[in-house]
């Protein structure tokens, strides 16, 4: 025990405690000594019948993967979501007084996304009229990208009966969705990682960790992070760099859309000393049936 101590493997809290292991030798034991057990047929069957997503948008799908997850780890469940994919059904243009409209956007798949735009000053109602039924006209059955290269191209090479100010509304409303939107966090069961804490300190820590998740940055880390190999990747402590606390690990897996490309990924935080014999097939596993769902 003192070896392992005087090496960074074990320390002890206080004096009269006993001994525990350090990050350093939670690595140790998780890369080294920690076998991994597979998931029955049963188990398998749970999952993908949570995660079904018949009826479902895939944001519901996906924030229900994260709740089970945290269910399952006792744990907080997050997931990266990818950017909206669907097939556009109706696009249109509010006005909301001098120089601002809402442009709300409708998938086939009956998600709702609404973006304010700046318009220019005086624009008449009819140009929003007008630039709702162009797009409609195009937009609708196809994916958001394929529509914006059309139109794009047709403005370009001038090609519309549009005038002036309506073709302005049209590249402004398309341009709010340019790449997307980027990827978005679901995350589910945080009370979870509130349970059993004493210290006003680990509280804080906690919370912090909340601010931090809600930024587009952690968001774009997290999938970073995700994407460094092959199946899950385990972070303990510090590792990751997206929190100080030596107090929880993340077990994170990435799923892959129909073109075999990383889109988003799903895991947990939770403790350090997690039952990660239990949660990584769990987390990898979860992440395969996402994958085969947007595949």
């Amino acid at each position: 025990m003192a070896d392992l101590e005087e090496a960074g493997f074990l320390y002890a809290p206080h004096t009269s405690a006993g001994r525990l292991p350090t990050d350093r030798g939670l690595r140790m034991f998780v890369d080294g000594l920690l076998g991994f057990g597979d998931l029955g047929e049963e188990e398998r069957d749970a999952i993908a019948a949570r995660c079904a997503a018949s009826g479902r948008s895939m944001q519901d799908t996906l924030a229900e993967a994260g709740q089970m997850l945290s269910g399952l780890a006792s744990a907080a469940g997050l997931v990266v979501a990818p950017k909206s994919e669907g097939l556009v059904r109706h696009i249109e243009f509010v006005g909301l007084g001098p120089g601002r409209a809402l442009v709300v956007l409708v998938t086939a798949d009956g998600q709702v996304e609404n973006r304010v735009i700046e318009v220019p000053p005086g624009l008449p109602p009819s140009a929003l009229v007008q630039a709702s039924n162009y797009l409609n006209a195009r937009l609708a059955g196809r994916s958001l990208d394929d529509a914006r290269a059309r139109v794009s191209e047709e403005i370009l090479a001038n090609r519309t009966a549009l005038d002036a100010l309506t073709s302005q509304v049209i590249e402004a409303g398309l341009a709010t969705w340019a790449g997307g939107g980027g990827a978005s966090l679901i995350l589910r069961g945080q009370a979870k990682l509130l349970q059993n804490l004493d210290q006003a300190a680990r509280v804080h820590e906690i919370q912090a960790l909340f601010d931090r998740l809600e930024a587009q940055e952690t968001v774009l880390r997290l999938l970073e992070l995700a994407q460094r190999g092959e199946g899950v990747q385990i972070f303990i402590g510090a590792e990751s760099g997206l929190f100080d606390s030596t107090g929880l690990s993340m077990v994170v897996a990435p799923f892959r859309n129909g073109q075999d490309r990383i889109v988003g990924a799903i895991g947990v935080i939770g403790p350090t000393r997690i039952n990660y014999g239990r949660v990584i097939p769990v987390v990898d596993y979860t992440a395969r049936v996402i994958g085969r769902l947007l595949g």
